[in-house]
């Protein structure tokens, strides 16, 4: 494999090349399914927040046993897949032995650019599992397919590496597209099969809603909420790495036997003030010792009147709820001196919002 790097019109770009699968497809009626399909599909996909995580302890594994209430928020990354080239003049790449990814993001330095990016990473999984890319290059008459390339844009709006599931948003949205873009046929629980061993909030991220996760995070179950909740998002530009903020929650944290059952009720009733009484997070503790002025940015959202305050996951982001948009609106003009970035967003949010860009 050989790649390359540059950049175009200011957006960061990796072309991934010539990755070579093993077996043989030659279902003809296949390939010209497969050349009547989108050649451009866009994914819209929602950040996640959590509003409950609890810390069980450590497994014989190495991860930590965890019990967490996830719910998505309007707050979204959109990554788009083409098939280069155009489908009037190509055929689609199902068709083609050789395998070429472009991929390309607007997400600064904190976003990976090569093949440890999970939306990258989540490109190559779905080829492997469903034998993409492993036609016969030569069509009958011995003369090589000319077939384009594969380009995923990543357009980021989710901070990087803080505690919303942006890469595993990331990665989600690439599944759901590359399926739709190259004709997999998978629905969303085989997605989701998939989605698991890419990472633990990314099965979630392919439904999206409101879902209890246990274990390490990648068992869920969907829960009824019944919101829409307001929530002011405070974010920083400073990331938190998550196996540090683990790390750290070994030396100063306790695992607790805390139980959701607060925080499930008062998304049942969509009673906002008792879900603010009910948000918690055993990790907090862990960033505000990595992060000294998070605590303050949490205690000034109550100071102003938020129902409720928490980090998110991993953190550095503060998420606070509100009584509704206006009185969300009025704590990110109070507090957004204190982070680098406020927004206003409502929950839960669709999940992934598929569109063919013809």
């Amino acid at each position: 494999m050989t790649a390359s790097r540059g950049r175009r019109d200011g957006v960061r770009e990796r072309a991934v090349l010539h990755v070579e699968r093993d077996s043989v497809e030659s279902d003809r009626t296949s390939q010209r399914r497969y050349a009547e399909a989108s050649a451009r599909v866009r994914v819209r996909v929602p950040a996640k927040v959590n509003l409950f995580l609890a810390v069980r302890g450590l497994r014989d594994d190495g991860y930590h046993e965890l019990v967490s209430i996830m719910q998505t928020v309007g707050i979204h990354d959109t990554v788009t897949v083409e098939l280069e080239g155009g489908e009037s003049t190509c055929r689609h790449p199902a068709v083609r032995r050789f395998m070429e990814l472009r991929f390309s993001h607007d997400g600064g330095d904190g976003v990976p650019d090569d093949e440890s990016n999970l939306a990258v990473r989540a490109a190559r999984l779905l080829m492997q599992r469903t034998g993409t890319g492993t036609a016969d290059p030569r069509d009958r008459d011995g003369a090589p397919d000319a077939v384009p390339a594969t380009r995923v844009e990543l357009a980021k709006r989710i901070p990087v590496a803080a505690g919303m599931a942006g890469g595993s948003a990331d990665a989600a949205a690439t599944l759901v597209a590359l399926n739709r873009l190259w004709e997999c046929g998978l629905d969303r629980d085989e997605l989701r099969v998939l989605a698991a061993e890419l990472g633990a909030d990314v099965p979630f991220c392919v439904t999206g809603g409101t879902a209890l996760a246990t274990g390490t995070g990648t068992a869920t179950a969907q829960v009824l909420a019944r919101g829409p909740f307001h929530w002011v998002v405070g974010m920083s530009d400073d990331p938190l790495s998550t196996p540090e903020v683990y790390r750290v929650f070994d030396e100063v944290g306790r695992p607790t036997e805390r139980e959701p059952d607060a925080v499930l009720q008062a998304l049942r009733t969509g009673d906002s003030e008792a879900l603010g009484d009910a948000l918690h997070n055993d990790l907090e503790v862990a960033a505000f010792t990595l992060r000294p002025g998070l605590e303050a940015a949490r205690d000034a959202f109550l100071a102003e009147g938020a129902l409720g305050a928490v980090v998110s996951g991993s953190g550095p982001t503060i998420v606070a709820l509100a009584e509704n948009e206006r009185h969300a609106r009025d704590l990110a003009d109070a507090v957004g001196d204190r982070f680098d970035r406020v927004e206003v967003a409502s929950s839960p949010a669709a999940g992934p919002d598929v569109a063919d860009l013809r």
